[in-house]
């Protein structure tokens, strides 16, 4: 499946040869600890490590969820956003189709005392998800590039297909009255992602930003709160 890009062939370029350097910056042979938003993450390799801006999300996730809400946090990487939602919600989902997140994702509910609370399952988007839900929380990849290992699996997604399946699909997977919250960057094809939220009807708010500039470039970090 080709992506035709909504920017330019240099914002192309930039953004491949961003990719190759954050790359090879997550990539490590050796487990990771994190301190992170008063909890503790092991991350290990082949799984995407916390960055400096996934607090963007994470904190808008402590904020959103209710003690009543059904969550799904899809491409859950190591379950931070489900551990999250887990100190508010009893009832929360992780979904992944990476094999190393999915171990991860267990081990740290365990870490955190949640995993009483959080369901692991392997997904490939919504193919082994069921019902609806109050809160859902994506994270996707922001790149529509074709992986090269698992680890690279959770920063490019080829040609979108992903992220196009769901937008396509997640209406029947939210309540009448659900939030979504999504994180997205202009490392990425960030009018794309307007333009299949605006596609499927939702309305877009952003609620949490912030910049990274690197090699010459400034590259901004949105959380958008997404209703119907």
């Amino acid at each position: 499946m080709e992506h035709q890009p909504t920017m330019g062939l240099d914002d192309v370029a930039r953004i491949e040869r961003w990719h190759e350097s954050a790359y090879r910056s997550a990539r490590v042979d050796t487990d990771q600890t994190f301190d992170y938003l008063g909890r503790t993450f092991v991350v290990p390799p082949h799984v995407h490590p916390i960055t400096p801006v996934s607090h963007l999300l994470g904190q808008a996730v402590l904020d959103e969820v209710t003690d009543t809400d059904r969550v799904l946090d899809l491409g859950t990487g190591c379950g931070v956003n489900a551990v999250l939602a887990a100190s508010r919600s009893a009832d929360v989902t992780a979904v992944d189709t990476n094999p190393h997140a999915l171990a991860a994702a267990k081990a740290n509910a365990e870490r955190n005392g949640v995993a009483d609370r959080v369901h692991v399952r392997h997904s490939d988007v919504f193919s082994d998800v069921s019902g609806v839900f109050d809160l859902i929380v994506f994270d996707p990849p922001f790149r529509w590039f074709t992986p090269r290992d698992h680890l690279e699996n959770a920063s490019t997604d080829p040609g979108y297909r992903a992220l196009n399946t769901f937008f396509a699909t997640v209406g029947d997977h939210l309540t009448e009255d659900g939030r979504m919250l999504i994180f997205f960057g202009t490392s990425g094809d960030l009018g794309h992602l307007r333009a299949q939220a605006d596609a499927a009807g939702f309305t877009t708010k952003t609620i949490a930003t912030d910049g990274i500039d690197k090699d010459g470039w400034h590259v901004d970090y949105f959380t958008f709160r997404m209703t119907r």
